[in-house]
């Protein structure tokens, strides 16, 4: 009777133990706004939550079920650099813009897939990586050449 009590108060700390790493790995982000112009003309505003720190970068978008139209996630690094991307536990489907350091996108991957393991690479170095949700790129007419305008990667 009293081993089976031990075990089950093992048992119930190591669950506790469990679930507060996984409170504690989860990082929290800070939000932003930011603009994309089009050559077209068209300007288009985001609510976007900066990924700035490895740890919020290795998390991004991931076990993510949903994004609002107007939401984003804005990787930026601390210098120019080569970017690789894959969508291991990422939920939703997502557009991914890669952006040089004057802000003009370099080049979108449209629809990556959710959960696969592909890479996805920028044409480049970028400073800085816009997700959205999967086809907004298409149905807002953004192209590369186009320019994102964020105080958190270049002034206009």
């Amino acid at each position: 009777m009293m081993v089976g009590r031990s075990f089950r108060s093992v048992v119930a700390a190591l669950l506790l133990l469990v679930v507060a790493f996984r409170a504690l790995a989860l990082e929290s982000f800070q939000k932003s706004k930011l603009t994309i112009e089009t050559t077209g003309g068209g300007k288009f505003r985001f609510d976007v939550e900066l990924a700035l720190t490895p740890g919020q970068q290795a998390q991004g978008l991931m076990f993510r079920q949903s994004m609002a139209a107007d939401a984003g996630m804005l990787f930026v690094y601390d210098r120019v650099q080569p970017a690789s991307f894959w969508m291991k536990n990422t939920l939703i489907p997502l557009d991914m813009l890669f952006i040089a350091a004057d802000g003009r996108i370099v080049n979108i991957h449209e629809r990556a897939v959710p959960e696969s393991l592909d890479s996805v690479n920028s044409d480049g170095p970028v400073k800085a990586i816009l997700e959205l949700n999967g086809g907004m790129a298409s149905r807002l007419g953004i192209r590369p050449g186009d320019r994102v305008v964020s105080p958190d990667i270049a002034k206009p």
